[in-house]
C-alpha cells in the first residue's frame, strides 16, 4: 500500500488578512436559494453560534442586508470580530469578478464580494458551494489528513471540488471539479446518445447520477430514488438490477477522476450519498476502469452532512 504524507489542518492557525490575524472565530455563510445559514466556528472546529434566515427574493441589496445582519448579530453574541467566508452556487468570474451561475438569480452579474466587503469593512472570501463542501471534509471530515481530496456532490445536480494540501483548487476558469458536465464514460449502446442536459449537451454525468437523473431512468421516471433503493433491499429484481447499473455508472465516472487527479480520498455528499450500498459496491467496480494494476482510493461518506458547505465557507480562512 502507498501512504501519502499528512497535512496540517488549517484549524490550527488563526485566520489572516493582509493586515495580519483577524480573530480565532470564523464565520461561514451558506448562501442558498431558499435560506441563508451562518455559523461561527471556534479554532477547534466547534460551532459557537448558528442562525438561518430565508433568502430574500426581491433584490441583491436585500440579500446583502440579510448577510450583513447575520454577521452583526454573530459578532455581538460572541463579542468578537470574525473572518467571513461565503459559499454559494455558481462562481465568481475570474475575468469580471461578478457572480455567475447562481440559482439565486438576482445575484448573477452582481459584484457580490465587493458589495459585502464595503458593508462589512473587511475582506470577504467566496467560493463555490461544492468547493466549500470539499474543503470542509478535507479539513476535519472524511478526508482529514489527506493530501488530495475530491469532494463529490450527488444531489439535485452533480458537482465537485478539489482540495490539495488543505487549499481549494479553483482552476484558470474557476471550474475545477465540474465533473458533472463531462459525458458519462464508456457508454453502452442503450446509454447513447443520452438525455440532453440543461447545459445543452447530451449524456452529461449529471443527467445519469443526480437524484433526479437516477429517478428519470427507472421505470418511467416517476419513482423517487429512495423508493428504488427500498424496493431493491426488499428483493425487487428490477430495482436491484437498475441500482447495479447506477453503481457501474458511478464507478466509470469516478474512474476518470482517479485517472486524472488520483486523489487520496473521494468524499460523497448530497442526497444520493445516503445510499449505503455505494460504499461497498462501487470500490469493487473501480479496478475495471482505473488505469492502474491496483486501486486503493478511499470512497468515503461525508462526515458533516448538510453542514459541510457552511463549515467549508468558514474554513476559507
Amino acid at each position: 500500500m502507498h501512504n501519502s504524507p499528512e497535512i496540517t489542518a488549517p484549524s490550527l492557525q488563526a485566520p489572516r488578512s493582509a493586515n495580519g490575524p483577524v480573530s480565532d472565530i470564523r464565520i461561514g455563510i451558506d448562501l442558498g436559494g431558499t435560506k441563508i445559514e451562518a455559523v461561527a466556528l471556534a479554532a477547534d472546529g466547534t460551532v459557537a453560534w448558528r442562525e438561518r434566515v430565508p433568502t430574500p427574493k426581491a433584490s441583491a441589496e436585500d440579500i446583502y442586508d440579510a448577510i450583513t445582519g447575520l454577521v452583526v448579530r454573530c459578532e455581538a453574541a460572541l463579542n468578537n470580530t470574525a473572518s467571513v467566508g461565503i459559499g454559494t452556487p455558481g462562481s465568481l468570474s475570474p475575468k469580471t469578478g461578478l457572480l455567475r451561475g447562481s440559482n439565486t438569480v438576482v445575484l448573477n452579474g452582481e459584484p457580490v464580494r465587493q458589495a459585502l466587503e464595503a458593508r462589512l469593512k473587511r475582506e470577504v472570501r467566496m467560493a463555490n458551494d461544492a468547493n466549500c463542501f470539499a474543503l470542509s471534509e478535507a479539513v476535519d471530515g472524511a478526508g482529514a489528513g489527506a493530501v488530495s481530496v475530491f469532494g463529490v456532490i450527488l444531489g439535485t445536480g452533480v458537482g465537485g471540488g478539489v482540495v490539495i494540501n488543505g487549499q481549494i483548487v479553483n482552476g484558470l476558469h474557476a471550474i475545477a471539479g465540474e465533473w458533472g458536465h463531462n459525458p458519462l464514460p464508456w457508454p453502452t449502446a442503450d446509454e447513447l446518445p443520452g438525455t440532453r442536459c440543461y447545459c445543452g449537451k447530451p449524456g452529461c454525468i449529471e443527467t445519469w447520477l443526480s437524484g433526479p437523473g437516477i429517478a428519470a431512468h427507472f421505470a418511467g421516471g416517476s419513482t423517487p430514488t429512495t423508493e428504488i433503493v427500498q424496493r431493491a433491499a426488499a428483493g425487487d429484481e428490477l430495482a436491484e438490477t437498475y441500482l447495479q447499473h447506477v453503481e457501474d455508472r458511478l464507478a466509470r465516472a469516478l474512474a476518470t477522476i482517479i485517472n486524472v487527479l488520483d486523489p487520496d480520498v473521494i468524499v460523497l455528499g448530497g442526497g444520493v450519498s445516503n445510499i449505503e450500498r455505494l460504499y461497498e459496491n462501487v470500490p469493487q467496480l473501480l479496478p475495471k476502469y482505473v488505469f492502474s494494476e491496483f486501486v486503493e482510493t478511499k470512497i468515503a461518506r461525508n462526515v458533516h452532512g448538510d453542514s459541510g458547505g457552511v463549515r467549508g465557507a468558514a474554513w476559507l480562512w
